[in-house]
């Protein structure tokens, strides 16, 4: 049976569901861009990237790189073989990282951090060194899935809503023929015990996954990442957060004049109220006491410089 046939597990059945095969498998087009499988290790490597400039914004060092840039490291990430994780900060991120200690080392140890909000990118226009766009994690999601169907990489898919991944997985490959599933799991919301541990570590790690998306939610994807990624052995880990239910249509995206405008949130705001409410309101919040301390800082320093050390020369890329 496809594993895509299979029926759709309970949220709070003991096993998670898993589509260990590759929907590669499935009939798909005569597309042009269908390739055979490319080895990580094959082929030339990417161009060697320079040590990435990074600014410190509300203390989450973020790089300076486009959406078509981050891409094009993400690939570099994978070739390179060796395990890696990329977080894609809000301001939700930056708020977490202020008040949770525990996060701050899941930081510090990112080998990519993107600026995904546009309050951060502004923020930055106020310095010396300005990022120069946003990285939405909820785009670059479908450049990750063309680049891996373009070589031949598998995608492993963990986290989300029963039947939020798998849809995602379907709908991604429907968009780009050949693309290879390496699996699909939607774990139960709550720890998994040992013996289910080791299960999903053996199902990951045996899968040939060159890029695992996770969607656990922040911050508790990107701790989850940082506990496991090495032990996992997966080139490249990210967390994504909404974006399988956008794909999936469980969730809508603001238009398009929403994003432009950095109004992204509101319309999120408006369409699920009870959950983004108080999350939005805890960001608003931290994000006045953030320019207060700016404001402070400019005012304590004028005309002694920048802002703040907005590029730490302390802080590079891994």
């Amino acid at each position: 049976m496809n594993p895509l046939d299979q029926p759709m597990h309970a949220m709070n059945n003991l096993s998670p569901v898993v589509c260990p095969e590759s929907i590669a498998a499935m009939p798909r087009s005569n597309d042009s861009h269908d390739q055979p499988n490319e080895s990580i290790a094959a082929g030339p490597m990417s161009p060697a990237f320079p040590e990435q400039k990074r600014s410190v914004i509300w203390d989450v060092p973020f790089d300076h790189t486009t959406l078509d840039e981050a891409v094009d490291r993400i690939e570099s990430l994978v070739r390179q073989g060796t395990p890696s994780y990329v977080i894609t900060a809000n301001l939700n991120y930056c708020m977490l990282n202020h008040r949770d200690r525990d996060l701050r080392p899941v930081t510090e140890d990112a080998d990519l951090i993107l600026a995904d909000g546009q309050p951060i990118v502004l923020r930055s226009r106020m310095s010396k060194a300005a990022l120069p766009e946003r990285v939405a994690g909820s785009e670059m999601i479908y450049n990750i899935a063309e680049r891996c169907r373009d070589h031949g990489w598998g995608i492993y898919f963990l986290g989300g809503e029963p039947g939020v991944a798998l849809k995602c997985a379907e709908q991604l490959v429907a968009m780009y023929p050949g693309l290879k599933i390496a699996g699909v799991e939607s774990p139960p919301f709550r720890a998994l015990n040992e013996a289910e541990q080791v299960e999903q570590d053996q199902r990951i790690q045996q899968s040939g996954a060159a890029i695992l998306l996770v969607a656990f939610g922040q911050p508790k994807g990107e701790k989850w990442i940082h506990k496991n990624y090495k032990r996992l052995g997966v080139p490249v880990s990210i967390q994504l957060g909404a974006s399988f239910d956008f794909i999936a249509g469980t969730a809508k995206r603001a238009p398009l004049v929403w994003q432009k405008i950095g109004m992204e949130w509101a319309y999120r705001m408006c369409s699920d109220p009870k959950r983004l409410v108080p999350r939005y309101a805890l960001n608003a919040t931290f994000l006045l006491g953030a320019l207060v301390e700016d404001w402070k800082r400019l005012v304590t320093g004028w005309g002694m410089g920048d802002w703040s050390n907005d590029s730490d020369p302390n802080r590079p890329s891994r």
